[in-house]
């Protein structure tokens, strides 16, 4: 692994200066959290930011007191520091019964191990496992002119917002926070800013060398969630190709607001198939006024994957993209 220097920051913005510093300095910079993405990608050699050289200095940000806390606010939502482990997130008590979709998805991420030093900011930003670019592929995430999936192995690649680049978002708690319609507060040398979590990823065709909105020089500091709504039922279900430590071939966050056994409203949103997280309007708009049958389920699913484009040897994601839907919606509207 190359050298670096490890410099600890006490603040957000403290970290922000670290690192506008080490960029003046023509040092290249990463922040770290729990690193459990990071140092792989240093250890494989692979380029942290498209264009710069592996990381010289890292900015450590578990120094910074309070970014690892769930804060309710007055209004019933809540702030969450995006250094809080994904153990904590899933068993914290306010967002298991508010919340339930983020506890289970940051539950089903990878291992305990992992879990245990793995953050919330760092799920939601950690680079693409595609497995060209983890092998030093000169791809369009590494910089380069071609996505190799398109005519190589594509199994684990993209159904919905592919090209140029067919890379998936492997961000488990990402769906969930889009579902919730959560807020990233994002702290940078201009201040601060706030941004929709659907905002903040970007497909490929919008920039194809980047995931997120995120500049070399900013934090994602918090997530602020609203107030659920007293008839708000939520579930995260995943589905992978063995039973634990890997990411998802096809998941979904849903959300419903429920009037007795009415759905209000509802945010679907697929993981695992898209560059992003994968949000299907046309399917909430089924369920909209109306009581959650096994034969609504099913033309929900369908209409979820309505969109999707298969390459060589990934269409099974289709049924089984429809199906996570399908049982999820279901399972959750009937439940009591």
């Amino acid at each position: 692994m190359k050298a670096f220097a490890n410099q600890n920051a006490r603040s957000v913005e403290e970290a922000v200066t670290l690192a506008q510093q080490s960029l003046q300095g023509g040092q290249s910079v990463s922040f770290v959290g729990g690193g459990t993405d990071l140092l792989q990608l240093m250890k494989d050699r692979v380029v942290n930011r498209p264009g710069s050289e592996l990381p010289d200095v890292l900015v450590n940000l578990k120094t910074v007191g309070g970014l690892d806390q769930v804060t309710p606010s007055a209004q019933g939502g809540a702030t969450i520091g995006g250094m809080i482990t994904l153990d904590a997130l899933s068993q914290n008590a306010l967002v298991r019964d508010r919340f339930r979709v983020l506890a289970e998805a940051a539950e089903s991420v990878a291992s305990p191990q992992i879990r245990k030093a793995g953050t919330l900011a760092g799920n939601v930003c950690q680079r693409p496992w595609c497995w060209y670019f983890r092998n030093g592929f000169q791809c369009y995430k590494a910089g380069g002119s071609v996505c190799y999936s398109v005519r190589g192995e594509n199994q684990l690649h993209a159904i919905f917002g592919g090209g140029p680049s067919y890379i998936v978002n492997p961000s488990d708690v990402a769906p969930a926070l889009v579902a919730l319609d959560a807020s990233f507060r994002v702290v940078g040398p201009e201040g601060e800013r706030t941004l929709s979590a659907a905002d903040f990823f970007v497909l490929p065709r919008q920039d194809a060398e980047h995931e997120n909105v995120l500049a070399d020089d900013e934090v994602l500091a918090s997530v602020e969630l609203p107030a659920p709504g007293s008839g708000m039922r939520s579930a995260f279900h995943k589905e992978m190709d063995r039973e634990a430590w890997t990411h998802a071939l096809a998941s979904a966050a849903v959300v419903l607001d429920m009037d007795g056994g009415v759905v209000r409203s509802a945010r679907i949103v697929l993981g695992g198939v898209a560059p992003i997280p994968w949000r299907v309007p046309e399917a909430e708009a089924l369920l909209a006024g109306n009581r959650v049958t096994p034969e609504l389920a099913r033309a929900v699913g369908a209409a979820a994957v309505a969109g999707a484009r298969a390459m060589s040897k990934n269409a099974y994601k289709i049924p089984l993209a429809r199906s996570v839907v399908e049982r999820t919606v279901l399972t959750l509207a009937t439940s009591a």
